[in-house]
């Protein structure tokens, strides 16, 4: 069957057991790096802004120019030793948790870094996977790595609750230390050579050859229309996530196992999304797959702030249990969100050529993600001053309005993959149907 071809693609196997691997150490850390903020050190919604915006700011300094330096180099290497540098970094905090040292300064450094090494990794990764399996098979690639992420999404917050009640927050990060190290093994035993960077024939300035990727975005319709999307939602998602695990514990009182498990309801209809990214994509084509998942997701997301009020106007012995409910249905609307998000980087995957793959990677990062570290900071800050649930309604309204703006764009009409722009071919690139290492 075609859907069991990369199961007997062997490189693929090695990336995709490392990666799931490193997803589950990930999603332990999710949980307990604000869980150790919260518990252990006891910060509050400012605070946790600006850990949640250390971790993204990263992109603001280094994204550009780390696409432009994955495209120079093998993309192997890269994915190598940002794994290992992101293990010493997480492993920092039970060492100094144990020694009494542990505080908000490390917390925001430890993040810091290990969000600089991921926009390293990224542009890498996703430059990386078309060269192994062929662009033909990069939708179905993409959808079992999501796959892998759902899986983890499922078990680990739940299972995060459970590691910080019994061993603390700071020890729990120390799984996913090891995580990172299992990744980077698993792709260093890849066997394929990888393919070359582009010859060089001349030393070209830095920001020339940033320029091109952002001209490579700015060209494509369909890339204009994702970025534009990305920077705008991911202002107003970061409200909610610098202050989800705050609303829940604080406002909805619910406890930090009952937190894992509504993530974890996410995760699983996350998990069931994957699986419907094929034949529903083959139903209705990439662009209004996109477009309908985006409506869905515009509307169901009303549910978080609408949970304190429910569950107000509940039995007070009743109100923890509506308000797991609310969430947990907020949670269940994940199904929609891998149908959005495999394809949108299987359409920036399929458009852009090989060469510039890293750079567009990084743009894309830059453009849709630049927006993250204010969405955090504006969000702390909101919570203080308006109150927690009022600016999860303030999120939801811009979420929606910015799916209402997408589907008024150019994908609405994109049925089919497109393909890298005539003219500029992926250098030195195999055709559709190579498949290294398989």
């Amino acid at each position: 069957m075609a859907g069991e071809r990369l199961w007997r693609h062997p490189d693929f196997l090695k990336l995709w057991v490392g990666q799931t691997i490193s997803r589950f150490g990930s999603g332990l850390t999710g949980s307990a790096l604000p869980l150790a903020a919260l518990l252990v050190l006891g910060a509050g919604p400012t605070e946790m802004g600006l850990l949640a915006a250390a971790a993204i700011a990263p992109l603001l300094l280094l994204g550009l120019p780390a696409g432009a330096w994955v495209d120079r180099l093998r993309r192997r290497p890269v994915l190598i030793a940002a794994d290992v540098g992101r293990a010493l970094l997480l492993a920092s905090i039970p060492a100094a948790a144990l020694s009494g040292r542990l505080g908000m300064g490390q917390l925001f450094a430890v993040a810091a870094g290990v969000g600089a090494l991921t926009v390293c990794f990224d542009a890498a990764y996703h430059a990386f996977v078309p060269d192994l399996v062929g662009r033909r098979r990069v939708l179905e690639a993409n959808s079992k790595l999501a796959t892998s992420e759902a899986l983890a999404e499922v078990t680990t917050p739940g299972l995060a609750g459970v590691l910080v009640a019994t061993i603390s927050a700071p020890l729990t990060v120390l799984l996913d230390a090891v995580s990172f190290l299992v990744s980077a093994l698993s792709i260093g035993l890849i066997g394929a050579p990888e393919r070359a960077p582009a010859p060089r024939t001349a030393q070209r300035p830095l920001r020339r050859e940033i320029a091109e990727g952002i001209r490579e975005v700015a060209r494509s319709p369909y890339l204009r229309a994702i970025a534009g999307y990305g920077a705008v939602q991911a202002f107003f998602g970061n409200f909610i996530g610098a202050l989800y695990s705050l609303y829940v514990l604080r406002e909805l009182g619910m406890g930090p196992v009952l937190l894992g498990v509504t993530i974890g309801v996410g995760g699983a209809s996350n998990l069931l999304g994957t699986f419907l990214v094929g034949p529903v994509t083959r139903r209705f084509g990439p662009g209004p797959t996109m477009i309908g998942a985006v409506l869905v997701g515009g509307l169901t997301v009303f549910l978080i702030p609408l949970a304190a009020t429910v569950a107000g106007a509940a039995p007070a012995a009743d109100a923890v249990l509506v308000a797991f409910a609310m969430m947990a249905a907020s949670q269940a609307a994940d199904l929609i969100y891998p149908l959005y998000e495999i394809n949108a980087l299987t359409v920036r995957q399929s458009a852009t050529p090989n060469s510039l793959l890293g750079r567009v990677n990084a743009s894309m990062r830059v453009l849709e993600g630049g927006a993250a570290p204010m969405g955090a900071l504006t969000g702390g800050v909101l919570g203080d001053v308006i109150g927690v649930q009022a600016t999860l309604f303030v999120a939801a309204g811009g979420i929606l309005a910015t799916a209402l703006w997408l589907a008024a764009s150019p994908l609405r009409r994109l049925v089919r993959l497109p393909a890298p722009a005539e003219g500029a071919p992926p250098a030195g690139a195999a055709p559709d149907e190579t498949e290294s290492g398989g």
